[in-house]
C-alpha cells in the first residue's frame, strides 16, 4: 500500500505524534512518502499525484484537512483526517481517536464513510476578489468569523481555549439585515450571525442543533437572531443539556434553522465571513453549494457513530 501523508506542521498546537503514526504504517510493510505545506507550497502542489496513492493522510488543522480534501476532489482515493489542529471538528465528529498507533491502523483499514464535500464563495459573481474554497464543517458571516479573528494569535499558545477568549472579546457584535437565499427561496431576517453548517457539532463538542447528517446533500442554515452575545446563553445552556444528558433541549430562543444545499448570504451591513475556522480576506456576499461528489474518508467501526 502506497500512503501520501501531507503535514501542515504551522497548524494549531502540531502535532509529533504523527511520525510515530508514519512508524507504525512501515512496519506493515506500507510504503509512505511524506510532503509538508509550508509557503512554498500549495495544496495543489502537494495533491498533484493523489492517484498514485492508496490512502492520503492530512495532518494538520480542519483547514488543513478540509483543503486537502478541496483539492484532491474527485479523485476517490480515502483521506484520514489526523487531528493536530486547535479545534479538530471534522475529527471530533467523526470520532477520530488520538492515538497514532489507533490511526495508523485506520489507515491500513478499509472502514470509510462518505462526507459531504462544499464549497464556498465569496464577494460578487465577476469581481476581481472574488474567491472559492472548498469546507466541510461549516461557513459563516458575523459573531463566529470575529471569534476566529481574535483567537488567531492566541491558538498556538492556548489550544482550543483560544475561542472562548475570542467570544469574550466579541460580546457585542455587530446586528445585521439577512437576505438569505435558500434553494431559490428568499428568507429575510436579522442577527449576529448565519451559520452554514455540514455537522452538529462544533467548538467544545457542544451540538449547536440537534442532528446534522454530514451525508445528506444538505446544510442547516443557522441564524444567530439575538443583539448580543448574552443572549445565546440558553441556545448554550441547551447544547449542554443535550451533551451531557441527550434531551434535546429547546432552541428556538434566539435561534432559527434553515435546510438548503445551495445558499447565498446577503448582509447590510457586511459581515467578515470564516470556513472550516479560516477566514476569508473579502466580506459578505457570499455562496455555498454542496458538490455533487462527496469526500471519502476513513473511519473506525470501534468509534465511528452515524451522526
Amino acid at each position: 500500500m502506497r500512503i501520501l501523508c501531507i503535514i501542515n506542521d504551522r497548524a494549531g498546537q502540531s502535532d509529533i505524534s504523527i511520525y510515530e503514526c508514519i512508524r507504525a504504517i512501515g512496519k506493515s510493510g506500507s510504503e509512505t512518502v511524506v510532503r509538508y505545506l509550508h509557503g512554498g507550497t500549495s495544496l495543489r502542489d502537494v495533491t498533484r499525484d493523489v492517484p498514485q496513492f492508496d490512502r492520503v493522510i492530512a495532518c494538520g488543522g480542519d483547514g488543513t484537512v478540509t483543503g486537502v480534501c478541496y483539492a484532491m476532489r474527485g479523485s476517490g482515493v480515502p483521506l484520514l483526517a489526523y487531528p493536530a489542529g486547535t479545534a479538530n471538528l471534522l475529527a471530533m465528529n467523526l470520532r477520530i481517536p488520538y492515538d497514532p498507533r489507533e490511526l495508523a491502523a485506520i489507515t491500513l483499514g478499509s472502514e470509510t464513510t462518505p462526507i459531504d464535500l462544499c464549497e464556498l464563495s465569496v464577494g460578487e459573481v465577476g469581481a476581481p476578489d472574488r474567491r472559492t474554497e472548498g469546507f466541510m464543517i461549516a461557513a459563516g458571516a458575523g459573531f463566529d468569523a470575529s471569534i476566529m479573528l481574535a483567537a488567531q494569535d492566541l491558538k498556538p499558545s492556548i489550544g482550543v481555549s483560544a475561542y472562548l477568549v475570542g467570544a469574550l472579546a466579541n460580546l457585542m457584535p455587530t446586528i445585521s439585515r439577512f437576505r438569505l437565499i435558500l434553494d431559490g427561496k428568499t428568507v429575510e431576517t436579522e442577527g449576529i450571525a448565519v451559520l452554514v453548517a455540514n455537522v452538529a457539532r462544533l467548538q467544545f463538542d457542544l451540538p449547536l442543533i440537534h442532528a446534522s447528517d454530514p451525508r445528506d446533500g444538505l446544510f442547516e442554515v443557522i441564524v444567530l437572531r439575538t443583539r448580543n452575545a448574552f443572549e445565546l446563553i440558553p441556545a448554550v445552556w441547551a447544547a449542554i443539556i443535550d451533551r451531557t444528558t441527550g434531551q434535546h433541549a429547546d432552541r428556538t430562543a434566539g435561534v432559527e434553522t434553515y435546510v438548503a444545499s445551495h445558499v447565498r448570504i446577503e448582509a447590510d451591513p457586511a459581515l467578515p465571513v470564516q470556513f472550516d475556522g479560516e477566514l476569508m480576506a473579502s466580506s459578505t456576499p457570499f455562496e455555498a453549494r454542496v458538490l455533487p461528489e462527496p469526500a471519502l474518508l476513513l473511519v473506525s467501526n470501534k468509534y465511528f457513530l452515524v451522526p
